[in-house]
C-alpha cells in the first residue's frame, strides 16, 4: 500500500523524544504489572475523515518543543463512543518512536494532515553521523543554526 498522508499533532507535555519514549515503557509497565497485553494508543476526540488514506500505511508525526521530532507508525484508526457517549477515536500506534530530521512547526490544536511529499526523512538516513548525537545535543546545534 503506498502511504499517501500521515498525521501530525503536538506531544503535549513531553519535553524531548526520550520523555515520550519513557511514557511508552511506562504504560507497557503498567499494562504487564496488570497481567494485560500492550497496546500503544492515543485518543483523541475526531475521526480523521480521510483515515483510508492513513491507517495502516502513514504515520503520527510527533512536534515535541516546537518541531518535528519523530514519529510513530500508525497501525489503525478506531472510533468509538465512550462512556459519556461522546464520540471518541483511537490512533493505534507502533511503540518504536522513530527520530526525524527535524523541522520547525508553528502551535496548533488536535492534529493536522501531512502529505508524504512534505513528511521529514527519518533521521538515520537523513543525517548519517548526526543520528548518534544524543538529542538534547542535537537540539543545542539547531538552536546554534549548527544543524
Amino acid at each position: 500500500m503506498s502511504v499517501s498522508l500521515h498525521l501530525l499533532k503536538l506531544c503535549v507535555g513531553a519535553e524531548s523524544i526520550e520523555h515520550l519514549e519513557d511514557w511508552i515503557a511506562q504504560r507497557r509497565a503498567d499494562a504487564e504489572g496488570r497481567g494485560e497485553p500492550f497496546e500503544q494508543r492515543h485518543t483523541t476526540r475526531m475521526v480523521p475523515k480521510r483515515m483510508g488514506e492513513i491507517a495502516g500505511a502513514g504515520s503520527l508525526f510527533w512536534v515535541i518543543r516546537g518541531h518535528i521530532a519523530c514519529r510513530q507508525r500508525l497501525l489503525a484508526i478506531r472510533p468509538f463512543v465512550d462512556g459519556d457517549g461522546i464520540g471518541r477515536c483511537h490512533l493505534v500506534l507502533e511503540p518504536a518512536v522513530i527520530p526525524v530530521e527535524t523541522r520547525p512547526c508553528r502551535p496548533f490544536q488536535g492534529w493536522r494532515y501531512l502529505p508524504h511529499a512534505d513528511a521529514p526523512r527519518d533521521l538515520d538516513r537523513a543525517m548519517g553521523d548526526v543520528a548518534l548525537m544524543p538529542e538534547a545535543m542535537r537540539r543545542e546545534l539547531r538552536q546554534l543554526g549548527l544543524l
